[in-house]
């Protein structure tokens, strides 16, 4: 019986790390378009016209924004990809 806790616990304790909420946060530059930022954000965080069009405002407006939430794996490839078309982003 304290053989089957024990690898209970285990379990919970891997899914609970797998299943923590990472974010991608967005930062304000003076390079970029705010067309660009949009299409990025459609295209790599999957956002609708209208939730870019937010989050690249807020970025432009507090220097700042989170723009994903998630798994840690998944967080990375999205900030990755983000960065690799020249926008400041990381993985919190």
């Amino acid at each position: 019986m304290l053989k089957e806790v024990t690898k209970l616990e285990e379990e919970v304790a891997v899914l609970d790390e797998q299943s923590e909420s990472f974010q991608v946060l967005l930062y304000n530059d003076d390079v970029n378009t705010f067309d660009w930022v949009i299409e990025c954000l459609m295209r790599i965080c999957e956002h609708d016209a209208i939730q870019a069009e937010q989050c690249a405002m807020l970025v432009h407006y507090k220097g700042k924004a989170v723009v994903k939430k998630g798994a840690l794996d998944e967080m990375k490839e999205i900030c990755q990809a983000l960065c690799d078309c020249d926008l400041s982003a990381v993985v919190e």
